[in-house]
């Protein structure tokens, strides 16, 4: 991936602003790749991200709260994206009759089928993305990640 050619630029960019545009224009490209793997499942990245914390809970249901503080992507619309998730029946949400502003989520066992088919999609699809880079390459690169 050539920075200059893609930006359409004949003059030389700078290694800093070079790397930051890489990591850019390689986001934008995962991104693209991931999103149209979900798009067959009508989920977004971030509710894909919702559905695996909520497996990960093993039973034990979530809150908002320790949803967005383990987003991949953090925001502040963890309540938009849950009920979304609600419409499509991959998870429900439960209410405490004691204090209504203690929400429960948990992932519905439609929610758990459906994530299993997205998993072996995502899995396809990053060993596409990868392809070029070797294994030794991946934990170089994991490696650098690690210095932010």
């Amino acid at each position: 991936m050539n920075v200059e050619q893609i930006i359409k630029t004949e003059k030389e960019i700078p290694l800093e602003s070079r790397t930051i545009i890489h990591f850019m224009l390689v986001n934008n490209k995962i991104n693209e790749a991931i999103s149209a793997v979900l798009k067959p499942y009508d989920v977004s990245l971030q509710q894909f991200n919702v559905l695996r914390i909520l497996r990960g809970q093993n039973g034990k249901p979530a809150n908002l709260s320790t949803l967005n503080d383990r987003m991949v992507t953090k925001m502040s619309n963890t309540t938009r994206l849950v009920d979304k998730l609600i419409l499509k029946g991959h998870v429900d949400r439960i209410v405490c009759p004691s204090n209504r502003r203690k929400v429960e989520i948990n992932i519905t066992s439609e929610g758990k089928k459906v994530l299993k088919k997205m998993d072996a999609a995502m899995q396809v699809a990053e060993m596409n993305i990868l392809q070029k880079i070797s294994k030794k390459e991946l934990e170089q690169l994991n490696s650098l990640f690690n210095k932010f």
